[in-house]
């Protein structure tokens, strides 16, 4: 059969052309005809936040000092969390732009170096976290010293980052599976440690001593730094601002559903999560009047013993390590959004995570070598204290921007929604307020 060579060539390249052209489409994001679930992915990079280490250590201390009686305010830190997320995607949809972007747009240029210096430290505090919880966890599997652990814990965000090198999904399937592993993890935890359910439920209620006890406002301030952090509002609306073209009605209506959806279901796993920490710890300690029990190793040395069950503590440090590694990615990703949407300035992601990880690991190494296991602990509480006291920086803008008709238009965020918006924010900030009143006149 006789072929044409310059047939063959010009075969060759329309293949090669639509390849391209697909990968292309790949890169910025689902077709425009996709379901819901082509829109998926964002709300698990963003899930990776809620369940960090400094969850652990916020929930484990809360869970053993005060039992169920903190139920309330993570249920409370979750439902803010999903409202703000939602927002944040919402104005990246719409907008075509993420946070950082919006804000250096619209404010002045020292309010936004202002911001984006906060955003930083809210970011290095974050990785500060993920970096002793990762090293706890494989003190705990393997008997590294915590030192170890720490410089072992910094190469493990090279790794998570180069699955992005064959593209956004196979990072995004990566994390995925791994919030799984976690979830499945602490139904056996909840399985081996039989808590009450019914005081659980009562937990879910208010409780008033809340300002009335300095100890248990700080972690709460601390839960609520844990569960809602400032620079994943930055990241969400980075990672979903290229799923419409503005001005495009019916794209924009398409993506917000698949967003939506994404976006509760992955947070509603990481409250379970959350939640299942804290019953855990109220079970197996507070039940057991181990109320002391505030460090990540110490959780871990008697969870065997309380439980009775070999399975308790490998499960446990398995979990705590899958977190870690999730965690990795969040920061760096979220590092490189606010850094380009704030100073235009464009960093190769192993450079970004370079920065970000030599910035954490000094406090890290300086809190593991000085105070052991105790301090990495105090240090991981003060990490999320930091995070919540950071927060209104990023929320107040949010919802700013999120209810400007003229940025919005039809999509702004209106009446209830922007209501209960508003009401978050003052949330953070009256609890931040109490929490800095508190550590002050309490000495």
């Amino acid at each position: 059969m006789n072929t044409n060579p310059s047939a063959l060539a010009q075969l060759s390249a329309a293949k090669s052309d639509a390849q391209s052209s697909a990968a292309s489409r790949d890169e910025r994001g689902p077709r425009p005809r996709g379901r819901w679930y082509s829109f998926a992915g964002a709300g698990a990079l963003v899930a990776v936040g809620y369940m960090d280490p400094g969850n652990w250590a916020t929930a484990l201390a809360g869970g053993a000092r005060y039992g169920y009686s903190l139920l309330f305010v993570v249920l409370l830190a979750s439902l803010m969390g999903m409202l703000l997320q939602w927002v944040a995607s919402r104005v990246g949809v719409v907008t075509g732009r993420d946070l950082a972007q919006l804000c250096r747009e619209r404010y002045s240029r020292r309010t936004t170096f202002l911001l984006w210096i906060a955003c930083e430290i809210a970011i290095i505090a974050c990785d500060v976290a993920e970096v002793v919880g990762s090293a706890v966890a494989l003190q705990m599997l393997f008997g590294f010293s915590l030192t170890t652990g720490v410089l072992i814990s910094a190469v493990g965000t090279f790794a998570m980052l180069a699955l992005q090198s064959r593209g956004k999904r196979p990072l995004q399937r990566a994390v995925t599976a791994l919030i799984l592993f976690v979830s499945f993890c602490f139904v056996i935890e909840l399985a081996l440690s039989h808590p009450s359910w019914g005081e659980a439920m009562r937990g879910l209620a208010p409780s008033r001593e809340l300002l009335r006890d300095a100890g248990m406002l700080w972690l709460a301030a601390g839960v609520l730094g844990a569960t809602v952090m400032p620079h994943n509002l930055y990241l969400h609306s980075a990672l979903v601002k290229e799923h419409a073209r503005a001005g495009d009605d019916a794209a924009i209506g398409r993506a917000l559903g698949g967003v939506n959806i994404d976006t509760f279901a992955s947070l509603g796993i990481a409250f379970i999560v959350n939640a299942s920490l804290l019953v855990v710890a109220a079970a197996v300690f507070h039940a057991n009047g181990h109320t002391e029990v505030e460090d990540l190793a110490d959780a871990h040395r008697l969870i065997e013993p309380l439980v009775g069950s070999h399975w308790a503590g490998v499960v446990f440090a398995s979990a705590l390590l899958a977190c870690g590694l999730n965690a990795t990615v969040t920061g760096t990703l979220a590092g490189q959004a606010v850094m380009e949407g704030f100073l235009r300035i464009k960093m190769a992601r192993w450079a970004r995570a370079l920065l970000t990880r030599g910035l954490a690991i000094g406090p890290a190494l300086v809190a593991v070598a000085s105070f052991g296991q105790h301090g990495s602990n105090a240090l991981l509480v003060a990490t999320q204290v930091v995070l919540s006291l950071q927060l209104p920086l990023a929320v107040i803008p949010l919802v700013r921007f999120a209810s400007d008709a003229g940025l919005m238009g039809r999509w702004r965020v209106a009446r209830v929604p922007l209501a209960l918006a508003w009401a978050c924010a003052g949330v953070i900030i009256a609890l931040n307020g109490a929490m800095l009143w508190q550590t002050v006149f309490s000495g």
